[in-house]
């Protein structure tokens, strides 16, 4: 359900500090207002802070993705700066940054997210 919540999204402007639990906010989502929104529609939910988000749920170890699952992204050290909302086959539906668009990107095969690559989770009701 929150993969599926994440698709409808596709192409919506990135918003810094947009998205709630109702949908878009200011016309767009950033990283974790997308998540926040998505999960919402599964009846989960979710603050809107990537390091919060990253606490909430079961760890899921990279080989057993499912789609909806949050797979997060940051530094070695601190708490996960971006997250992005799982779909297959390591592609993930993300609000990138400013200027940008929810979309996909292949975040398994990208040099760049894979070294920054966290961790994700399984969020529960």
């Amino acid at each position: 359900m929150a993969a599926s919540a994440a698709l409808r999204q596709l192409g919506r402007p990135y918003v810094w500090g947009g998205g709630s639990a109702a949908g878009p906010t200011r016309g767009g989502f950033d990283c974790s207002g997308l998540a926040l929104y998505v999960w919402s529609r599964a009846g989960v939910s979710l603050p809107h802070y990537t390091g919060s988000q990253f606490t909430q749920g079961a760890k899921i170890p990279i080989s057993r993705l499912r789609p909806g699952d949050l797979v997060f992204f940051g530094e070695a050290t601190g708490a996960p700066t971006h997250v992005g909302v799982y779909l297959k086959n390591g592609v993930m539906i993300h609000a990138p940054r400013t200027g940008d668009v929810v979309r996909k990107v292949d975040f398994l095969h990208s040099p760049y997210y894979r070294s920054h690559y966290r961790g994700a989770t399984r969020p529960t009701p």
